[in-house]
């Protein structure tokens, strides 16, 4: 089994911002293979007595993509604790943290751009700091999304902001790309996955 984990801000203020583009990858995919969300208070129980301890700090849905048992999940969190959810997801599936496969956005990349990593660092990225400390390593695969550079010293507005009206093609075909970069991860691994977006 593995589980993604798209990176983002809760609620209808944050939807559609550059933050929350890793949500919007773990959405796209839900469609794409007919996976519900379902938002849980406590984790005890799940999946027919898995046990397990947490506060409910992500909502997820169960399918299958690429003949693989999968859990999409979304962070009920905001950005800064990610790793909340990153620990229940590897605590209540027994995961591995090479199987859990994060989606997040990137600063440093341009706008459009898909960048695979097996591991790293968080580059400054404050979920992807939440989910090494909460995990205890740096050894998970990321699916960084590029959102452009912002101005100086106005990082904070550019990720909580929307895309213009001239970025909106651009952003479609990096959720597109990035969607099916994690279904050929799934069937063919992440070398497959790296060699064919990277």
């Amino acid at each position: 089994m593995f589980a993604v984990l798209g990176l983002g801000n809760p609620g209808s203020r944050y939807a559609g911002t550059r933050h929350n583009v890793g949500v919007m990858v773990v959405e796209r995919l839900a469609a794409r293979h007919a996976v519900s969300f379902k938002a849980r208070r406590k984790w005890w129980g799940w999946g027919g007595g898995r046990g397990g301890k947490g506060s409910g700090a992500c909502t997820i849905g169960e399918g299958s993509i690429s003949g693989r048992d999968i859990v999409l999940a979304k962070p009920t969190t905001f950005m800064n604790l990610s790793g909340e959810a990153a620990l229940e997801l590897a605590e209540n599936f027994s995961l591995a943290p090479e199987r859990i496969i994060v989606v997040c956005d990137d600063c440093d990349l341009p706008l459009g751009k898909v960048r695979i990593r097996k591991g790293g660092g968080s580059g400054g990225h404050r979920g992807l700091d939440s989910i090494i400390a909460q995990l205890g390593t740096n050894a998970f695969p990321r699916i960084r999304l590029g959102v452009g550079k912002p101005d100086e010293g106005a990082t904070a507005e550019h990720v909580l902001g929307p895309f213009a009206a001239d970025e909106e093609e651009a952003l479609e075909d990096m959720l597109e790309n990035a969607a099916s970069a994690v279904e050929l991860f799934l069937d063919k691994g992440i070398d497959s996955a790296m060699n064919a977006f990277n």
